[in-house]
């Protein structure tokens, strides 16, 4: 079990959320625009540092 690849995916996963989550309340135009924009940093810092984790983990047999 390669913890550093399962960590990727969960962290990959969350940050596909956030950024879903973001776009659907930037096209709802809710008031809560700074919360959105939060939203979306994070959910794009997880997104790029779990695909980063993911590509860069080499596989051990």
């Amino acid at each position: 079990m390669n913890v550093k690849r399962t960590f990727g995916t969960i962290l990959t996963i969350l940050g596909v959320i956030g950024l879903i989550y973001a776009g659907y309340g930037f096209t709802q135009h809710e008031p809560a625009t700074r919360q959105l924009i939060v939203f979306g940093v994070i959910g794009a810092i997880f997104f790029f540092t779990g695909v980063g984790l993911v590509r860069n983990t080499k596989d051990e047999a």
